[in-house]
């Protein structure tokens, strides 16, 4: 059979037209969740989450709830409670280190004294993309419009916030809502991503496509543009490679997001202007 008739054939399965529409959802938000990261330099959100979201997980299994919405309240209830110990942009380096540690010691300590089967919780870690549920894509649904929107409705309080947290402060932005705001989306954006590729191979979705519209892009606008272009040629093409050539989505994923910010940073670096300095300057054109 050809690689078309076997993606043809498999696309009839609701499962897999589930995974190739989470993925597609996917990428109209969570990429520019991406852009906050490298924004606001958290890149160990992504590790401190993913242990998060493993707390989470055991909590459902304990209680006998869903472990995937236990892990995406445990991820939102940690992203508002690390925002007030971030003070400063180092500060939130420092605090995920923290949240990371502290996150897996109590996830393990309680999957040790509850003797639940730890299989089920860590099985999470890697994704299922193909065990998509209606409620899996609902969550992905909602990030992928509110993310854009908040983009759209604060787009200079976000481009003051990801140049300089004390410039945005003295211009009034109020920077501690703020970010608490996007630590929030970000840890359920990390949590909503667990079905698709798993918590370790969450980059694909998130980091990768903003690392190489960092070089793309020009303004926060453009970068954002870039980020979720490429967020969606990377999810369509990958999850069409994966079932063509019958392999695991995850790692198709991850490799051609990589594939795309290699080539990105291959590109010599254009000296522009500072891809923030439309929405923080105020001066009026010469023209």
């Amino acid at each position: 059979m050809s690689a078309l008739g076997q993606i043809g054939e498999l696309w009839q399965l609701v499962p897999v037209q589930r995974a190739g529409g989470g993925l597609l959802l996917a990428a109209f938000g969570l990429p520019i969740v991406g852009v906050v990261i490298v924004g606001l330099d958290i890149m160990p959100v992504r590790f401190a989450m993913m242990h998060v979201a493993l707390l989470g997980i055991a909590v459902g299994q304990l209680l006998g709830l869903d472990p995937v919405l236990c892990a995406l309240v445990a991820c939102a209830l940690a992203g508002a409670g690390v925002a007030p110990l971030a003070r400063t942009a180092d500060g939130l380096s420092g605090a995920m280190g923290l949240l990371m540690s502290l996150a897996i010691a109590a996830a393990l300590l309680l999957l040790a004294l509850s003797g639940v089967n730890a299989n089920g919780a860590f099985a999470l870690l890697w994704g299922s993309i193909l065990a998509v549920r209606p409620a899996d894509l609902a969550v992905l649904g909602a990030l992928a419009v509110a993310v854009p929107a908040l983009f759209i409705w604060r787009r200079r309080d976000l481009a003051l916030l990801l140049h300089d947290r004390e410039l945005a402060q003295c211009s009034g932005v109020a920077v501690q809502r703020l970010t608490v705001l996007l630590l929030v989306l970000v840890a359920v954006a990390v949590a909503g991503a667990i079905r698709l590729t798993g918590a370790l191979l969450v980059d694909a979705l998130t980091l990768l496509p903003a690392l190489a519209a960092r070089r793309l892009g020009r303004s926060l606008v453009s970068i954002t543009a870039w980020a979720v272009g490429i967020g969606v040629v990377v999810n369509v093409v990958g999850f069409l490679l994966s079932l063509a050539w019958d392999l695991p989505p995850g790692p198709v994923l991850v490799l051609a997001a990589g594939a795309v910010a290699l080539v990105a940073h291959l590109i010599p670096e254009r000296r522009t202007r500072s891809w923030r300095l439309p929405a923080v300057s105020s001066a009026p054109s010469p023209h």
